[in-house]
């Protein structure tokens, strides 16, 4: 049985975000979004509420479940059972980075692979920060983002200022 994970912050979650879920989900039998309990970062979002929106945007994607973790994503892959890492690539920029990154994954845990997959092209160019700059100038974000959660997004970044 193939089980991956996809890990992220996911904060907030974006078309991309889905796109990559849907299409990662088709390839493996079992799909784990991991979203990454990072302390050092200022989150838009609690990790239970990024975990919440994803639990219903993935809902109807019945090999897909949801959960957090904190520390290495190796020592997660363990815990999980999980043998593959799910990685997005939108740019040569981000291959350098998560080439690395998937060397010292392996090196640490040699059952684990790392498969990467290209952004679609029409993802290419969003990522979660930006989506978060535009909502807090009050930008459209509703090309960004699932609609169920744009006025989420607004809430949030608008109690931030």
């Amino acid at each position: 049985m193939k089980k991956a994970v996809y890990p992220g912050s996911f904060d907030p979650v974006t078309f991309g975000h889905e796109d990559m879920i849907k299409r990662s989900a088709a390839i493996v039998d079992e799909l784990i979004v991991g979203v990454l309990n990072n302390s050092e970062k200022n989150s838009l979002f609690s990790v239970g509420e990024r975990v919440s929106m994803l639990k219903e945007l993935t809902k109807d994607i019945p090999n897909v479940t949801v959960d957090s973790f904190d520390g290495l994503l190796v020592d997660y892959m363990k815990e999980s059972g999980a043998t593959i890492i799910v990685r997005g690539l939108r740019a040569v920029t981000d291959f350098e980075y998560e080439l690395q990154i998937a060397q010292t994954n392996h090196v640490e845990y040699p059952a684990v692979e790392t498969i990467f997959l290209v952004t679609n092209l029409k993802y290419s160019y969003l990522s979660s920060s930006v989506v978060r700059e535009f909502a807090a100038y009050g930008g459209d974000i509703s090309k960004f983002v699932p609609p169920q959660f744009v006025d989420r997004i607004y809430r949030k970044s608008n109690m931030n200022k």
